[in-house]
């Protein structure tokens, strides 16, 4: 059986909104981030990843990692990455920040 890897928009919403328990990373470009973004996440590019493995490790030793991107490719790639390195508390939001705009917060632009 295998581990979820993904969860819908608004499961993600309702994990950040649920007592600090969750963080929010977007693995998108700074340019992207710069143009939309989602209050309280993280940037943390989809190549940089590699090497703030130990941080994001330590991270999700104290959370559930919350991994956006803008449709949910590079974001899903990232969460089967981290778990490869045994990163077990980690997961891809499906749809990414363009899914989240239309089904959980407008006000996010879309691209």
């Amino acid at each position: 059986m295998a581990a979820t890897l993904e969860l819908t928009p608004q499961e993600a919403a309702a994990k950040l909104k649920a007592s600090n328990q969750a963080v929010l990373i977007d693995v998108r470009e700074p340019e992207e981030f710069a143009f939309a973004r989602i209050e309280g996440s993280e940037l943390v590019p989809m190549q940089s990843v590699p090497a703030e493995l130990q941080r994001l490790e330590a991270l999700a030793d104290e959370k559930e990692l919350l991994v956006m991107c803008h449709h949910g490719v590079r974001s899903l790639q990232v969460v089967q990455w981290l778990r490869e390195h045994e990163v077990g508390n980690c997961f891809s939001v499906t749809g990414g920040i363009d899914r989240w705009s239309r089904e959980v917060d407008p006000s996010v632009p879309r691209y």
